[in-house]
Order: C-alpha cells, then structure tokens, then sequence
C-alpha cells in the first residue's frame, strides 16, 4: 500500500487494549495471534518476521490502521521507501480489508491483490492494488504496486 502524503515518523507500538481486539487485517484473529506479533516483533527486537508477502501485506494495513509508521517503513524495500511517512488524517477511519489473490512467482517474488476501504471527511474510499514483494535477506518486503 502506498501512502499518500509523506513527512514524519511515528512509533512502532500498538496501542494498549489492542491484543484482545480482532485484527483490522479481517483474518478473524486476534491482534495479538496476527498482525499483532509481527508488529511486537520488531518493536521489540527489529526484526521483520512475516512468513509470506500476504501475511506482510496485511500487517502493513494494520500498521496503517494504528499509524505505525515505523514498521511501514521498515518493511518498504530501500529502493522504493519514500524518506517519511506522515500519519493518517485525523478523521480516516479504515473499514476493512479483502485480499483477493496472493501468488507466488518465485522463492523470493510474490504479489498480492487486495481492496482496502476507507472513509475520510464522511466520502468513502476504495484502494485496489496489486502489490509487488520481494524477500531480501530473509524478510519479505512491500516493493510496489499498481493502482486500479
């Protein structure tokens, strides 16, 4: 997922009461057993453990969902990563994610589509997106994507 605006960090810690809550990435988990571990992991320790690019991808919708720029930032490929990401607009509220097809091309390429919806400012959003990875040095990475 590309950001729309760029400018300024913001920690990697998800808020408290989260861990009970369903995950925003619509797996039917919990925060805590989903996109919450991968999110734990590398505020704790830096490391990147997503096992495939559709478990990142969904990790970095939530980390949208929670503005944790950070990680968005650190699981953007280097030769892709913009400098800075600024945090969601005060009154976006993300509505749900549906991945549609996630393949593999390769040991270290896969792509995923997805549709995430939105609304911001009362006017509903739709992003679909077919999204590259790429595994370097063990950890998968969101490359780039197309927009439809």
């Amino acid at each position: 997922m590309k950001p729309q605006k760029t400018k300024t960090a913001a920690t990697s810690a998800a808020p408290s009461g989260m861990a009970a809550s369903a995950c925003p990435c619509g797996s039917g988990r919990g925060y805590d057993a989903c996109c919450g571990a991968l999110h734990r992991a590398f505020a704790e320790t830096g490391a990147l453990a997503a096992p495939d690019a559709q478990a990142l991808m969904r990790s970095r919708y939530t980390a949208y969902t929670l503005d944790l720029i950070d990680y968005l930032l650190a699981t953007w490929h280097p030769d892709t990563r913009p400098e800075s990401l600024e945090r969601g607009e005060r009154d976006l509220k993300w509505l749900g994610l549906e991945v549609r097809r996630h393949s593999r091309q390769d040991a270290d390429h896969e792509t995923v589509e997805f549709v995430a919806r939105s609304k911001v400012g009362g006017r509903a959003h739709r992003m679909h997106e077919i999204s590259r990875f790429v595994r370097a040095n063990g950890a998968w990475l969101y490359l780039d994507g197309e927009i439809d």
